[in-house]
C-alpha cells in the first residue's frame, strides 16, 4: 500500500526517519500537532491506524494487539491515547527483531494520572524518539539554501549577491510561521491558523492532560505573556509580574507555583522550545548565565497572542526584532536537529556582553551567531562577537551575523565573519 501524498513536500526529518527505520523496529515521532507529523509518517508508512477513531482506539484498549497489521511500518498515530500501546509495541519488536516495524506519532506528553503508569519500559533500543517541529524557510521553500550551516562549518562559502528581501515579506513569513497548512495561503488568510491554535490551545488542548483542570483565561494570559517576552531571558518571577502590569482580569496566575504549572502544559503539549544557556570556558564560569531563552515553538503563536499583523510589526521595529530573531532560532533549532547538534544562547551577567545564538556540534566544536533584522545594525553584531572571540578561551569554528533585510552573502575582510540572509540559509 502507498501512502505517499502526491503533494507532499519534503522534510529533512524525512532522511532521519530513514536511516532509523533500518536501525530500530519502531520509531516515536513527537512534536506539536499541525507540524506535519501525520503527513510525514504517511510518506514513509505501508499501513495506518487512527487512535482518533472510536473503533481502532476501543479495540486497542481491550489489547494493542488487535490493532496491528501485517503491513509495516505501520503507523499508529496519536499512540498516546491508548498508553498501553508501547509496551504492545515494543514486546512486538522484541519478537523477532525486525526493523522498521512501527511509526508512532504523539502530540502530547502523558503525565502519571493519565496513563504513564502503563508504560512500563521505555523502549531504549527498540524504539528511538525523535523530535518534530513546524517548517523550516528551507523546507517551505522560503529560503534559497545557498549556504549551509555546514558551509560556514567547513569554511566553502561562495560569496555572491541575492535578491533583497523586503521587511514586509520578513513580517509575512513570521505572521504565517511554518504550519505545512499555511504555506500557500493568501496573505489576507495567514494569520488564521496560528490564531485556531491558539484558541484550541485554551479552550481544549489544555485539558488534554486529565491530571486536573485548568481555567482558560489564565492560559491566555500565559501564552500573551510567554509572547511578550519571546526571545529574552524571562524567569517565572518575571512572568508573574508581566502580567500583574499587562492584565486586567481579576483572577490573575499571581504565583510562580502555577506559572510553572501552566507551562508544563504547554510544555506537555511540545508548544514551548527554550534555548539553553551555553557552557564555555569564558573568563570566569560564575560569570556566565543559566537561565534558558523563552521561545515558543513559532513565532506566529505569539503574533497571534498579540493580535500582531504585518502593519502592526512594520510600526514596531522592537517587537519586529524580537520576532524575527524568534524566526530565525526556529530554523536553526531544526537544521541542528538535523545536524545531530544543539542551539544555545550565551550571556556574561557581569558585562552583558551575550550572543544570539550558539551552534554546538557533535565533535564539539561550535559557531556564535548574532541576529539582526536589517543591515543598520550588523557592525553592532561584529563588534558583539569579537568580544565574545577574544574573552572565550575554547574560540568558535566560525562566526556569523543572520540579517533579514539584505542583498548578499559576505565574508568580512577584516573579522572573517560571514553575513548571511536568512532566506538563504539551509543545515
Amino acid at each position: 500500500m502507498n501512502l505517499k501524498k502526491e503533494d507532499y513536500r519534503q522534510r529533512l526529518i524525512d532522511e532521519k526517519i530513514k536511516k532509523y527505520l533500518n536501525v530500530f523496529g519502531a520509531i516515536s515521532i513527537e512534536g506539536p500537532k499541525w507540524c506535519g507529523k501525520t503527513w510525514t509518517s504517511l510518506n514513509h508508512a505501508s499501513s495506518v491506524t487512527y487512535m482518533t477513531e472510536r473503533g481502532p482506539r476501543d479495540l486497542a484498549k481491550v489489547d494493542p494487539k488487535y490493532i496491528f497489521t501485517s503491513q509495516r511500518p505501520q503507523l499508529i498515530d496519536e499512540w498516546q491515547l491508548v498508553p498501553s500501546i508501547w509496551d504492545a509495541v515494543r514486546h512486538e519488536c522484541d519478537s523477532d527483531h525486525d526493523k522498521g516495524k512501527f511509526i508512532l506519532t504523539g502530540s502530547t506528553t502523558l503525565s502519571k494520572d493519565e496513563g504513564e503508569e502503563e508504560v512500563f519500559h521505555s523502549g531504549t533500543g527498540r524504539i528511538a524518539s525523535m523530535k518534530m517541529y513546524p517548517m523550516s524557510l528551507y523546507e517551505s521553500g522560503d529560503s534559497s539554501g545557498d549556504v549551509g550551516i555546514t558551509d560556514m562549518l567547513e569554511g566553502v562559502v561562495n560569496c555572491k549577491y541575492l535578491r533583497k528581501v523586503e521587511l514586509d515579506e520578513l513580517a509575512k513569513l513570521i505572521i504565517r510561521g511554518g504550519w505545512p497548512e499555511n504555506i500557500n495561503r493568501n496573505i489576507d488568510e495567514i494569520d488564521l491558523i496560528p490564531k485556531s491554535y491558539i484558541d484550541s490551545i485554551i479552550n481544549k488542548d489544555i485539558n488534554e492532560r486529565k491530571d486536573k483542570k485548568r481555567d482558560s483565561n489564565k492560559m491566555r494570559m500565559l501564552i500573551r505573556s510567554l509572547s511578550r517576552n519571546e526571545s529574552s531571558i524571562a524567569g517565572n518571577d518575571t512572568i508573574v509580574k508581566d502580567i500583574e502590569v499587562f492584565e486586567n482580569s481579576e483572577e490573575l496566575l499571581e504565583s510562580r507555583i502555577t506559572v510553572a504549572d501552566y507551562i508544563s502544559v504547554l510544555d506537555s503539549l511540545y508548544l514551548t522550545a527554550n534555548q539553553e544557556a551555553f557552557s564555555i570556558n569564558y573568563r570566569s564560569s560564575k560569570r556566565i548565565g543559566k537561565s534558558p531563552k523563552r521561545h515558543l515553538i513559532d513565532p506566529s503563536l505569539a503574533c497571534a497572542s498579540l493580535d500582531l499583523s504585518i502593519d502592526k510589526l512594520l510600526n514596531d521595529h522592537n517587537t519586529f526584532g524580537l520576532m524575527f530573531e524568534a524566526l530565525v532560532e526556529r530554523d536553526l533549532r531544526i537544521y541542528m536537529d538535523y545536524l545531530d547538534g544543539h542551539l544555545y544562547h550565551f550571556r556574561d551577567n557581569t558585562s552583558g556582553d551575550e550572543v544570539d545564538a550558539i551552534l554546538e556540534f557533535r565533535d564539539g566544536n561550535y559557531g556564535a551567531v548574532e541576529i539582526k533584522l536589517s543591515d543598520g545594525s550588523i557592525d553592532e553584531a561584529k563588534e558583539n562577537l569579537m568580544n565574545f572571540y577574544q574573552n572565550a578561551e575554547r574560540k568558535p569554528k566560525f562566526m556569523c551575523v543572520i540579517v533579514g533585510h539584505y542583498e548578499a552573502v559576505i565574508q568580512d575582510k577584516d573579522t572573517g565573519i560571514y553575513i548571511i540572509p536568512i532566506t538563504a540559509l539551509k543545515p
